[in-house]
């Protein structure tokens, strides 16, 4: 089983000078120590991980003023054209909701000719109110993203 070098390397910087070992268990599960009784297990060599640093451009983005940025009307300008999206969606969803609720009667809708079975029926209107349920959490969503734009 080869070990993962993230978690060597998680292990090597906790483990400082004292080093990371691998102990086999009698039941043959792996356990990785630094610290604790060490007897019977085999040292890892971990002075050959290294580290990478983040590349310049990452490190310039942040400090840089130069580095490209949107302007504030162009920004002002996104966040209208968001806000008319979801409103749109808002009201198509209600009407949406609005249907589901006027054909659902209450938990009663009429029964239709191919639904002679009873379960049939009974089958419809729950997927009915699930409709109805999930057209209620998408408002509330919108509502909740037009919320986080103010």
């Amino acid at each position: 089983m080869k070990i993962p070098a993230l978690l060597l390397a998680l292990l090597a910087v906790d483990a400082g000078a004292q080093g990371v070992y691998v102990c086999v268990q009698q039941n043959g599960v792996r356990e990785y120590r630094n610290t604790g009784d060490t007897r019977g297990c085999r040292k890892l060599d971990t002075e050959s991980l290294s580290s990478i640093p983040a590349p310049a451009s990452v490190l310039q983005a942040k400090a840089d003023p130069s580095f490209p940025r949107i302007d504030g009307i162009v920004q002002k300008r996104r966040d209208q054209d968001r806000l008319q999206i979801l409103n749109d969606e808002i009201r198509a969803e209600e009407a949406r909701l609005a249907g589901l609720r006027r054909e659902y009667q209450n938990g009663e809708p009429e029964r239709l000719g191919s639904e002679r079975n009873y379960a049939k029926y009974q089958e419809r209107v729950a997927l009915m109110k699930d409709e109805i349920l999930r057209a209620e959490k998408n408002i509330e969503a919108l509502k909740r993203e037009i919320g986080n734009l103010k």
